[in-house]
């Protein structure tokens, strides 16, 4: 079982359920329709930010990585990455990247809850 977080570029949502609005949107755009999308700069800085704490799990030092997908890059499309990590990790993992994500000037949201964070 994993933990899941949505982190995009734009304005952060005035609300939780203008946030799942505008997730589920973005999910249509550019993961349901199949992009080859690259992401974009903040996207892949984010990433790369990610994975400079935590390496990929097929990466030979990323035995002990929360992620649960490799390489983790490839959540990342256009302007939205959509990424998995251990259910077991889950809460610290999250809490620190979805203040990455707002460090990145992104907006965080996590669809278990169906909230925005932090």
């Amino acid at each position: 079982m994993s933990y899941d977080l949505a982190v995009w570029e734009g304005d952060r949502p005035a609300s939780d359920k203008a946030a799942a609005d505008v997730f589920r949107l973005l999910c249509e755009r550019h993961i349901e329709s199949g992009s080859q999308e690259p992401p974009s700069d903040r996207i892949r800085a984010f990433a790369l930010a990610l994975l400079d704490r935590y390496p990929d799990i097929s990466e030979q030092d990323g035995e002990d990585s929360p992620w649960s997908t490799a390489p983790l890059m490839s959540e990342a499309v256009g302007p939205l990455m959509y990424f998995p990590m251990v259910w077991s990790r889950c809460e610290e993992v999250s809490a620190w990247a979805s203040q990455l994500a707002t460090e990145h000037g992104l907006v965080c949201y996590d669809p278990q809850l169906d909230r925005l964070r932090p």
